[in-house]
């Protein structure tokens, strides 16, 4: 196993996240393929979810599980490069819909906390000699500037209210941690334009010895 291929997210609107992987964080197109359908994609990518909502009696339709296999809905793909990771963004769509156009055969979870069992979350690396509380406050700006004014970061101080997080002064939009066995780390934790969790980081030294040895060692293995 040579490490991670991409990370995946599945939204509701296409054109609004690829603008932001693209023209907000970067990245760049690959590969972009879709109308997929039928009972091979259908058993699979949903097979488990499928056979779990119809043993316990529920409607596989009501449990988010899209009906791929009769066409009733489709699966579009885009694929996003950045230096050391592939982002691919997936769109389930009722059939009527058009490709890459905003809608969802299922309503979006409103539950977005990362603390949910089966949550996951996209890490992006920032240059460690960049100024990382101004990078947030840009990437919030840009985001706001394209519409996408869901994309929010928190702040490492106390914010009662958005009001107050939006207010927080800008040495508070990371957390750098100067102690401990992550010295050196720094860290955000945002969400993305679909409610998706992203965190941003910057390795910086000592602690990014660690990651230099570790990877210096599976090569010399």
């Amino acid at each position: 196993m040579r490490g991670v291929q991409h990370f995946g997210v599945t939204v509701s609107n296409m054109a609004r996240a690829y603008e932001f992987y693209t023209e907000v964080l970067g990245g760049t197109e690959v590969l972009r393929d879709g109308d997929f359908q039928g009972a091979a994609i259908q058993n699979t990518l949903m097979q488990v979810n499928e056979n779990d909502a119809r043993m316990s009696g529920v409607n596989p339709l009501s449990a988010g599980v899209p009906d791929l296999r009769g066409g009733d809905q489709r699966l579009d793909v885009v694929f996003i490069q950045f230096d050391n990771v592939v982002i691919e963004l997936l769109q389930y769509r009722d059939a009527q819909q058009m490709p890459w156009t905003e809608g969802t055969f299922a309503a979006p979870r409103r539950e977005t906390s990362p603390a949910f069992p089966t949550s996951m979350h996209i890490s992006f690396d920032v240059d460690p000699e960049a100024d990382f509380d101004a990078f947030i406050r840009d990437l919030e700006l840009a985001s706001a500037s394209r519409g996408m004014t869901n994309v929010r970061c928190n702040r490492n101080t106390d914010a009662p209210d958005d009001r107050a997080r939006a207010d927080a002064a800008l040495e508070s939009y990371a957390l750098e941690i100067s102690e401990g066995a992550s010295d050196g780390w720094a860290l955000a934790y945002c969400k993305g334009p679909e409610g998706e969790q992203l965190e941003f980081n910057q390795v910086r030294a000592p602690i990014d010895a660690l990651f230099g040895n570790a990877l210096a060692g599976r090569a010399a293995n």
